[in-house]
């Protein structure tokens, strides 16, 4: 027993605080800590009992000395000499003791911290890790901004703790909750071999479900804060009611509306209490706006954990933003815990987090995340940010170039790429969906920047990505929506081609084009745009794609919005692809004419948005005109710019948001907008003889219902009246208007529409009309 327990093999327990000079008042398990390891064993298995005992004078009480020494930790990875002093004591004796700690060598799965029969069990990958220390801490709490608390470190024997490429340890005695922990690691130098290790950090588990860190967002004062994983065993599982069920929309019968939840109730317009201001809670207190709006689903923006103020760790010209989107993501397991009401932490986000979604359930509300598995929050090689993954396993978690010095590849556009075909990082970012779906109930997802996943590990694109396919294939995600952004910033652009095993939907960037230039008045886009509102059968007529495959969209959270005023460098400043226009006038203006044109606009865009088969997908603040004044790249404003105003809202509510409403419920109570299968000759007449001429603008059609409530649409690109001929209507049906974008509020959309339709009609200059066969 003694040569299977030798020192060498035994474990070094160091204590040091992460978060504060080491001094007297730091709390600890108890008011002593040693490195003294007792070993024993009970029956079979290998047991520790560990006596704690604080070096006090270290701490700063000279009453009483013990023989310690001071190592300096070495020159990191960046070439930068750690802050951070650790104590490691040389055997001294035990003065004081606390009730032992009891560790076993642990089990390799599942991976993250799991609670099994003999206690506390830990377990994180790392295949090129020669060292793992697990670093533990119970924090108090009296100032919730502040991680206070000092850190007790085990370090894993790898001929005990280790399980071919898996480390791990158990631990019975610890509490079941409010334990903090993380994981120094240590491995090979080669930073040309893409190597980044470095045993200064405290690294987060990648399968922390959560985190803790800074309490409120955007909080100044505490900048520099530090994020670590941590559990709960003690809370009772979340109750989600005896007549609970799921929307399960079918997909042709979603209209999506993207959001941000903090941008949604954060302002101040909002009405709500400051304690829950742009959090999960104040999502449910507006539910009854969405469904007044009359949207089926909500797209959130990322809603893993992220830090808002990474900007501000360093002097940078971006040092003045808070990442308010959130595409930039710390750990794929945990909800934004600064999204709970007030400064509440993680356990109660992820509480709160349930009650949104059980709450948006019940109004027949899905929930579909918008997740970002391309990248992560640790940046480049020039300005790392290491949190975890960088400092875990480099080399396997991104894509590193060997041939280029081990650089971090960048398809991301934000300094490195997850390697998402690695076996591993693949099953990581499977568990981290399969998680979201069993505990949190979400319906779907949309993959930001979705071309990423379909690179092998050197970057090379690949015909049939592993990930993708076993996203598709999944048991667990197989009622979920599945949406990609099909490109990503090495210019794999993939919208219609990407490998979807029938299951995938895609933003179709296309359709977003193809309807902005021609409704602003763009030439020779007449047949695109049939094309477009007809379902793209171009890109997704094929295999088994339906039409709702295609996710309609205007605009998102990216890119300008509907309306437009002054951007300050005379629409210079957004790529050349946005295809805007401000009507003739940059910036706010009292010109009726131009103001009217702007209305008209917007209600143009809208009405091809949801008279299009297909998916169709509208951005929060779209139904009462938002403004980011031009800002087509809004994601460092945590204000107006990004910030739904409800103000705005009440002064709109009874012309531009009513028809915004009134068009979307149209839409779902007629069928002829979301059918399942394409549209064919029976389906649809084309009133166009003059597809050729590159300056016609205007474009007529009827869509075909087999009851006789046909639907008649035109619309006029032009600067002039286009007097247009109306065919007849089916047997024994008159003609009804229900739109005419050009006139004023509530003529503009009459639900039970209006009659007296003749054989013609004079449509105005950049108007659209709808009519509908009714008795």
């Amino acid at each position: 027993m003694d040569a299977l327990l030798s020192p060498r093999q035994g474990m070094k327990l160091l204590v040091h605080s992460p978060f504060c000079e080491v001094n007297a008042n730091f709390p600890l398990f108890t008011s002593a800590v040693s490195s003294n390891v007792r070993r024993s064993c009970i029956g079979a298995s290998r047991l520790f009992q560990m006596g704690l005992k604080l070096d006090k004078n270290a701490a700063g009480d000279h009453g009483q000395r013990h023989h310690t020494k001071t190592r300096e930790l070495a020159t990191n990875v960046y070439g930068q000499r750690s802050q951070e002093r650790v104590l490691e004591e040389e055997a001294p004796q035990i003065s004081e003791t606390s009730p032992s700690l009891k560790v076993f060598p642990g089990q390799a799965f599942p991976l993250g911290v799991s609670e099994v029969e003999s206690g506390i069990n830990f377990a994180i990958f790392s295949q090129h890790a020669t060292a793992v220390t697990l670093c533990l801490s119970l924090p108090t709490r009296e100032n919730l901004d502040r991680l206070d608390g000092g850190m007790m470190e085990l370090e894993l024997d790898p001929h005990i703790n280790r399980t071919g490429n898996i480390w791990h340890i158990c631990i019975e005695d610890l509490p079941r909750r409010n334990v903090l922990y993380g994981y120094r690691i240590d491995g090979p130098r080669d930073w040309h071999q893409g190597h980044r290790f470095d045993s200064s950090i405290v690294l987060i588990d990648p399968y922390a479900k959560l985190i803790e860190g800074r309490r409120y967002f955007g909080d100044p004062t505490n900048k520099m804060c530090k994020f670590l994983g941590t559990y709960d065993f003690d809370s009772l599982p979340f109750d989600w009611g005896d007549n609970y069920k799921l929307p399960n929309i079918p997909e042709q019968d979603l209209v999506i509306y993207e959001m941000n939840v903090r941008a949604f109730t954060a302002d101040e317009s909002s009405g709500l209490h400051p304690n829950i201001r742009g959090s999960y809670l104040g999502v449910i207190e507006k539910i009854p706006h969405l469904l007044e709006l009359g949207i089926n689903a909500v797209e959130l923006l990322p809603v893993f954990e992220f830090d808002e103020l990474e900007f501000q760790r360093r002097p940078n010209p971006r040092d003045h933003l808070i990442n308010t989107w959130g595409y930039s993501t710390i750990n794929f397991f945990a909800p934004m815990s600064r999204y709970a009401s007030a400064g509440g932490g993680p356990l109660n986000a992820s509480r709160e987090f349930k009650e949104m979604i059980k709450a948006l359930h019940s109004a027949g509300i899905e929930v579909i995340l918008d997740v970002v598995y391309n990248h992560t929050n640790e940046a480049d090689d020039d300005y790392p940010y290491t949190t975890s993954f960088r400092g875990i396993d480099n080399k396997v978690y991104y894509m590193v170039d060997i041939n280029s010095n081990g650089q971090l590849l960048n398809f991301s556009g934000c300094g490195n790429t997850l390697n998402c075909n690695h076996p591993l990082v693949m099953e990581l970012i499977l568990d981290s969906l399969r998680h979201w779906v069993i505990e949190y109930h979400v319906d779907g997802f949309r993959f930001d920047l979705t071309s990423v996943l379909c690179r092998g590990t050197d970057g090379s694109p690949l015909n049939a990505p592993p990930l993708i396919r076993a996203i598709a294939k999944d048991a667990i995600l197989s009622r979920c929506k599945i949406i990609a952004e099909p490109w990503d910033c090495g210019g794999l652009y993939l919208v219609g081609r990407f490998p979807n095993w029938d299951r995938w939907a895609e933003w179709n960037g296309k359709y977003r084009d193809d309807v902005r230039r021609f409704i602003k008045g763009d030439c020779a886009m007449k047949g695109s745009f049939a094309t477009r509102v007809a379902g793209s059968a171009d890109l997704y007529n094929v295999n088994k794609r339906k039409p709702y495959h295609s996710v309609n969209f205007i605009i998102a959270h990216d890119g300008f919005t509907l309306i437009m005023t002054a951007n300050g460098e005379g629409g210079n400043d957004g790529s050349n692809d946005n295809f805007s226009w401000n009507c003739g006038f940059e910036g706010e203006t009292a010109d009726i004419k131009i103001k009217a044109l702007r209305s008209r606009q917007m209600k143009n865009f809208h009405l091809a948005l949801m008279i299009s088969q297909g998916t169709p997908m509208m951005l929060m603040g779209d139904e009462y005109g938002h403004t980011r004044y031009g800002n087509n790249n809004s994601y460092g404003h945590d204000t107006a710019i990004n910030n739904f105003q409800w103000e705005h809202l009440d002064a709109r509510k009874h012309n531009h948001f009513r028809f915004f409403s009134e068009m979307i419920k149209f839409r779902r109570t007629n069928h002829l907008f979301g059918r399942k299968d394409f549209l064919n000759k029976n389906d649809v007449t084309w009133h166009e003889d003059n597809w050729d001429n590159n300056d016609s603008k205007f474009l007529a059609f009827t869509l075909h219902d087999n009851n006789g409530r046909d639907v008649y649409l035109a619309f006029n690109a032009h600067d002039f009246f286009v007097k247009v001929k109306i065919p007849s209507p089916p047997q024994k049906r008159r003609w009804f208007r229900v739109v005419d974008t050009n006139l004023e509020s509530p003529d503009d959309f009459v639900p039970e529409g209006v009659p007296g339709i003749g054989s013609t009609y004079n449509i105005a200059p950049y108007s659209s009309l709808l009519l509908e066969a009714k008795l």
